[in-house]
């Protein structure tokens, strides 16, 4: 069987979990997520693997010889109706990639709450595995419904007092490559099937707090007002112009919630989320300084309070050259690729850069659309990709 069919096989057992009129959703630790652990289990059957889960809840398939192995692999799961590839294409992969791969000690991973989407963790299980996990805070965060992470693992069979025991389980890598779907148009501007990732930009999520006073939209008259919402909306415009500033740096406000949101009422309380990327972490900390004293200037004018504090963050890697290195040639040798991409989200295999080496190839995505229902690959490429990663890791190990 062709490595394109034998792929598309293996997706169309995962594809279809939690796929709504909408799109995908797999939130971590939710019955949809156990549904695509089960297709994750049978993959491994597949190809003769041990499934074992970390103390974060990560799927680990494990071979024969001992450890420490080389992983490939992504996650299951997505955000909220998100797209079909955006870590189910890695983790197919990576048993398509184990199966053609005999004689390496290769172990096939699905990180667990890549998305963070539900808790607000992301990259979770990655993190948990370097140590760079708050392990009390992740645990008291709670989601929409009130439940809280550490709940959540318990009713999906984790044990929330084990989390902090997850980076014992770092050892076992020798390093780690993912495999992953293009979330630009990079490579489809380049004619490209796949591409090897130079580095990931640093990230940075703010929350900002304002608060005002609530009063009657009609009878309160400017002077008087404390107005939460036209003081984010300042706040909102400031960030994106101070980014436009900075070369190659994006901001987003991401979500806001308003209260009292009434139609009749000044809003008396915003909290928003600003999501900050740009290739080096120099540049973020000089558009932070620049944010706090425009918003200290707004807080000023509007007689609000607005309070900034980082929820998450990463100040973005520089994949090892090694593995770079061989990816290139393996596609070089393939007669495709382009390297040298700079990605602008957050990946695990990232995090694992912090610590030990690791990669990523992208596939091409002919849409550039990620995180919702557009976002397509062609598997005959995802194919190619396949095999630039068994050839690069048969020069890694």
């Amino acid at each position: 069987m062709t490595i394109a069919a034998a792929l598309a096989r293996r997706l169309e057992g995962l594809v279809p979990i939690g796929l709504g009129p909408q799109g995908t959703t797999r939130l971590a630790w939710t019955p949809e997520l156990a549904q695509a652990e089960a297709w994750f289990a049978a993959q491994a059957a597949d190809v003769g693997l041990e499934v074992q889960r970390d103390p974060a809840g990560s799927l680990w398939a494990c071979p024969p010889p001992p450890a420490p192995w080389w992983g490939v692999g992504s996650h299951l799961d997505s955000v909220r109706d998100g797209g079909r590839h955006d870590g189910a294409l890695g983790v197919a992969a990576g048993f398509e990639i184990a199966a053609r791969s005999e004689g390496l000690p290769l172990a096939v991973l699905a990180f667990t709450d890549e998305e963070g989407a539900r808790f607000n963790t992301p990259t979770f299980g990655s993190r948990a595995l370097v140590g760079r996990l708050d392990v009390a805070d992740a645990l008291a965060r709670t989601d929409d419904e009130g439940v809280t992470l550490a709940d959540a693992m318990a009713g999906a069979g984790v044990d929330p007092g084990g989390l902090a025991g997850a980076p014992a389980w770092l050892d076992r890598l020798r390093g780690f490559v993912e495999l992953h779907i293009d979330q630009t148009r990079d490579l489809e501007v380049a004619g490209a099937p796949v591409g090897v990732v130079r580095a990931l930009a640093s990230r940075r999520r703010l929350r900002i707090d304002v608060e005002g006073h609530a009063d009657h939209a009609g009878t309160t008259r400017g002077a008087d007002r404390h107005d939460a919402l036209a003081a984010a909306a300042r706040v909102i415009v400031a960030a994106g112009e101070l980014a436009a500033g900075e070369l190659e740096m994006v901001a987003t406000a991401s979500r806001i919630v308003v209260e009292p949101n009434a139609f009749t009422t000044v809003p008396r309380h915003v909290r928003l989320w600003l999501d900050a990327r740009a290739p080096s972490g120099d540049a973020l900390d000089a558009w932070r300084r620049a944010l706090d004293a425009h918003a200290a200037e707004v807080a000023a004018a509007g007689g609000v309070q607005v309070a900034i504090l980082v929820e998450a963050g990463s100040a973005g890697v520089v994949f090892d050259g090694a593995v770079r290195d061989a990816l290139a040639v393996a596609a070089l040798r393939a007669g495709a690729g382009v390297a040298d991409l700079l990605c602008y989200a957050g990946h695990d295999a990232g995090v694992i850069g912090e610590r030990l080496p690791a990669g990523m190839l992208f596939v091409r995505n002919p849409t550039g659309v990620s995180h919702a229902p557009q976002e397509e690959v062609a598997v005959e490429d995802a194919a190619i990709g396949v095999q630039v990663m068994v050839d690069a890791l048969r020069t890694l190990a």
